[in-house]
Order: C-alpha cells, then structure tokens, then sequence
C-alpha cells in the first residue's frame, strides 16, 4: 500500500479501548481521506444527538499528506455540529495531518465520554490516554506552554469549550483554528482538553520520480499566480488581500449586512497590518504558499487575523480600530472560538439593542461569552438562537443555523446559491464561487446573474470534496487543477487516475453530505438565505448598483441545482441517485 498507511485508530473513551482498524484498499480509494473518510464514519451514526457518547469525532489526513505533495498537510475534523444539527467539519492547517500520518495513521475515529478531562497522546504506534484535569480551565496558549509540544502538533480546547459554546473552536499549533460549527464543543463533551501527535516515520511513495515531476508542474503554475505568489497575493499579504477587492466591488458586509460598503475600509487594509505589526510569513507544515502571518507589536508575537475576521471585526460591527481586530483574533483563539460567528452574533446583538461598540466593549463581550456570564450566556449559542429568542430572528444573518462570512451574497449571485445550498450551513468554501464571480479564474462569470451558476456550484462543491479529502489546500486550486493533482494521487498511491475519476468520488462524498443532512429532517427550506437579501439593496457606488436578489430567479436557480444534483423536488436525496454513486440507503 502507498500513500495510505491502512491503519486507522479508534479510540473508545468509555472503555478506555483502543484498536487499529485496517481498512481495504478499495474502501480507502472510494473515500480517499479527510472529509471522505469522516464523512462514512459520521453517516454510521448520523441521526444520534451531537452530544450522545457514541457520536463520532473523527480526524483524518488523506494519501498525500506526509509527501512532497504540494500543499497536503491539512487535517480534516468531523462530527455532528453543536451549533447547527448538520455535518460539522473543518479543514485546519498545522504539522497535525503531517505527523499523524508519520505516526503510522490515515486518521482517527474517537467514540465515548470520558468521566474526567484527558488528553490524548499519539508517539509514533505508541497511543496512551492521559489525566488532564490541571489542564482543564486553561486557555490554549496556556496549554501549548505546559505541553510544550516542540515538534509533536498540539490540537486543544479552551474555555469556551468548556463552558458550553456554541461555536467553540480547536486549535492546532496555537496559530490554525479548526473554527467552523462548534468541534470545540465536541470535544469538549468528550473530556477530550487536548490531542498530541508525533510521528517520525516515513509515508511510502510508488514513484518519487513523477511525484517530483507533478509537483514541479503544481510549483509553476501557483508562482505564475497573482492571487497566490503575486505582490498583492496571499504569500505576501496573506487571506486578507481580498479586504480591499472586497470594499471595491461593493460586497464587504457593513452592520449586520445591512449595507455592502464600509466608508473606513480603505485605513483597515492589508497593508495597515503590514505597516503596523510587520508580519513575518507562517504556515502549514510543508507549505510553499505560506499564507498565514505572525506579527509582532511591543515585542509581543500576535497571530494576524485572516481576511474574515477583518471584515467582520470592523465593518459588520461597526469599528474601526486594527489593534482590536487583532486583540479580538488572539482573545477568540485563547478561548478557542470562531471568529466569524463570533463577530456575527455580535453584530447581531448591535442592531437588536441599536447600540454602539467601544473597543472595550467588544473584548469585554467576547471574554462574558467564553465563560457564559451576562448577556454572554446568550450570545454563546450563536446569532441565530439568540435572535429567534427574542422575536426577531430576522437580525441573524445565518443559513441553516451558521452565520455567513465576509461576502454579501448580494455582491455575487454564485455566491448566494453557495450559502443556501451547503451542507454545513452558511459557508463560502463549499463551492468557493468567488474565485470566478470576483477572482476571474479559472474562467470569468457574470456576478449579478444566476446563468449558469447551478452548474457551477454543483462542480465545485464536488471539487471542494476531493480537496478536502485528498486534505490539499484549497488555494492551490487557484492556479492548479484537478489534472496536476490526479497526476499527484497516482504518482503517491500507484492507482491510475484521471481529474475525472477524482471528480466522480467528489461527488459521492458531498451527495453523501447531503443523505446525512436529510436524515436529520433537513430539505428544501432550509437551502435558504435570510429575507434581508431579497428586499433590501446594498450600497451603491463606484459605478456599481447592488439591487436585492430577485428571488423568484434564485428560487429557480436552486431548482435547478436540485435537478442537476440528483436531488427531488424538496431537495432530498434520490435512493437511485445514491444506488448509482455506490453509497448505502439505509442508516
């Protein structure tokens, strides 16, 4: 076997058990990795509560990682979300995808609750499970201190985890947060306080020769790259580039996404960061995009905010304040919280009480939600429970329970059907369409129609998949494609494969993201957008007129994704459709 170890760890915390499953090689090419190969565990045990002991944790690297694959090292995490009901996952960045694969792992499934807090420890094929209860109540920088982890990846909680937070993170590494639909909290409902991996063994290769030669082509073209290696691109400035395209193209969520256009964002740029806190570049292990940005201020290392966490910290919030975006950043990842639903709730809990904040506001609001005092109590279960709590769930701006990022759908139509349609809520890297409505590549799109984009959605959400299964990084894709990877995957495993193939089992994976889904009773009405977006314009300026979504033209648009997709009518999956992609109909 190639690529792959064949060995995949379970661990059961009530038994204190711990065993090596060696899957086949056919189930390890069907699933390929990451989001794949937690995707099949999780539909095992789909329609049990998100906190039942045996609902899954699952974390998995995929064939490449441990390779001189290009951009491999991402790990990928998935359970039951907290905060939404859905499939819950994260592609996070780090060394931890990397060593567990040198440990002699394609992943880990961990079941059952432990009575106290634990830590998980993983050295090479040696697995022990650890007392953590003087660990318990820190946060994760205080974690990776007394852990000290040096070359071994450090994944932890903090107390928002701890204290029942929605949208608790993870973070590996003290710098990549698995941020996304609560997994902090499901850890945390383990006694799971932290994971430490380290391995030192070597990732078998069928052919090194094309390995380098494929990775060769992958290496060209992302340094024939603008976005990626360009002096206004991510190696450079890193994801928060896009916060002055953003402003520009009139789309930068303002005020709880009532306006598309914040009047300051021109002082709160990239190169403000820049200027202010001279980042140095970081990133995942094995990187060459190193898109990630450490910035010192007053002889203090801070983690600079990515382009999400720009906007929603300013704009969406109304302040204007760098020092806070950052202090905000590094406050969320010490608890270990998401950010963007974070700052949405707050811009929520702004436009309901129709107040102001002050810099000490927000880090004073931030701190009573990590520890669910006050108002935090109820900010803790995210804009859209604390919205419905008191009569006004319009002011969440939320699809399926989780909260947009920084990309007014009003902006991008592509976009729009991309948030209703995800399987995890409203996230922009199922399908990623900003990178032709906005970016221009691979091909250009009309923004402002939805010609075309039902299609569109459908392929690249089957893209975004594989990605996430083969664990690469999705902003290579930016300039390579499925073609230089398939090359990759079958110079690493040996397995003769086409784009084509790889795009065929993308497809299996996200049609099985969506029979989970629909096993926990969601459908049509719930591949929806706020009615915000359908009766108020955004900001007009710059020669550009952001009108409301038509929406009898997104409804018909959403149709036919259902149609293309293989989906009925109430956007249910099809047992046909299933039968045909080689995935089970019974739970």
């Amino acid at each position: 076997m190639y690529g792959w170890t064949g060995k995949i760890l379970h661990i059961d915390l009530d038994s204190r058990q711990i065993e090596v499953e060696t899957p086949s090689i056919d189930m390890l090419d069907t699933y390929i990795g990451g989001k794949g190969l937690g995707g099949k565990y999780l539909r095992e045990c789909a329609t049990l509560p998100w906190n039942h002991p045996d609902m899954v944790l699952c974390i998995f690297s995929g064939p490449l990682a441990g390779t001189l694959s290009p951009t491999s090292g991402r790990a990928h995490i998935i359970s039951k979300s907290p905060l939404t009901g859905l499939i819950g996952d994260a592609s996070v960045g780090g060394k931890f995808s990397t060593r567990l694969k040198r440990a002699g792992f394609d992943g880990m499934v961990i079941k059952g609750k432990s009575p106290t807090p634990v830590g998980i420890v993983i050295d090479n094929e040696n697995i022990t499970i650890k007392d953590a209860k003087a660990l318990w109540g820190l946060d994760t920088g205080s974690v990776h201190k007394q852990i000290n982890p040096k070359k071994a990846s450090l994944a932890c909680i903090g107390p928002a985890a701890e204290n029942g937070v929605k949208f608790a993170s993870i973070i590996v590494d003290r710098h990549f947060a698995a941020g996304r639909t609560g997994l902090g909290l499901s850890m945390a409902q383990k006694k799971i306080k932290y994971i430490l991996v380290n391995g030192t063994g070597r990732c078998r290769v069928k052919s090194l020769k094309k390995l380098k030669t494929a990775r060769e082509d992958i290496i060209r073209l992302t340094a024939a790259s603008p976005a990626l290696m360009g002096q206004f691109g991510f190696t450079c400035l890193g994801t928060g580039a896009v916060y002055d395209l953003m402003d520009n193209r009139r789309m930068m969520p303002t005020d709880n996404f009532k306006k598309t256009r914040f009047e300051h964002a021109s002082k709160l740029n990239a190169a403000m960061y820049t200027n202010t806190y001279s980042p140095r570049k970081h990133g995942c292990l094995g990187c060459h995009i190193l898109c990630k940005r450490i910035g010192t201020k007053h002889g203090r290392n801070k983690t600079m905010p990515e382009f999400e966490t720009m906007s929603h910290f300013t704009a969406l919030i109304g302040c204007m304040d760098i020092d806070l975006v950052v202090e905000a950043n590094e406050l969320c990842n010490r608890y270990g919280m998401d950010t963007i639903t974070a700052a949405s709730t707050l811009a929520c809990h702004r436009e309901i009480k129709g107040i102001d904040y002050t810099k000490n506001d927000v880090l004073s609001l931030l701190n009573d939600i990590a520890h669910t005092k006050g108002v935090g109590k109820e900010l803790a279960s995210g804009a859209a429970a604390y919205a419905g709590n008191l009569k006004m769930p319009e002011t969440a701006m939320t699809v399926k329970g989780m909260e947009l990022p920084a990309y007014d759908p009003r902006g991008a139509y592509g976009m729009a059907l991309g948030y209703a349609l995800s399987t995890r809520g409203g996230c922009h890297l199922r399908a990623y369409p900003i990178s032709h409505e906005i970016f221009r590549k691979p091909v250009a799109t009309d923004r402002f129609s939805f010609s075309g984009k039902a299609r569109i959605i459908k392929i690249a959400e089957d893209l975004n998949a594989i990605v996430d299964s083969l664990t690469a990084c999705k902003f290579t894709f930016f300039a390579a494609g499925l073609e230089e990877y398939a090359a990759v995957f079958e110079a690493v495993t040996g397995i003769e494969t086409s784009a084509q193939n790889l795009m065929e089992k993308g497809e299996r994976i996200y049609y099985n993201e969506r029979i989970i889904n629909a096993l926990n009773g969601f459908d049509k009405k719930d591949d929806d957008l706020p009615k915000r977006f359908f009766t108020q314009a955004g900001s007009t300026g710059n020669n550009i007129k952001i009108p409301p979504i038509d929406q009898k033209s997104f409804i018909a648009a959403r149709q036919k994704y259902y149609n293309i997709r293989g989906l009925d009518k109430k956007g249910l999956p099809l047992k046909e459709k299933a039968t045909a992609l080689g995935l089970s109909w019974n739970n």
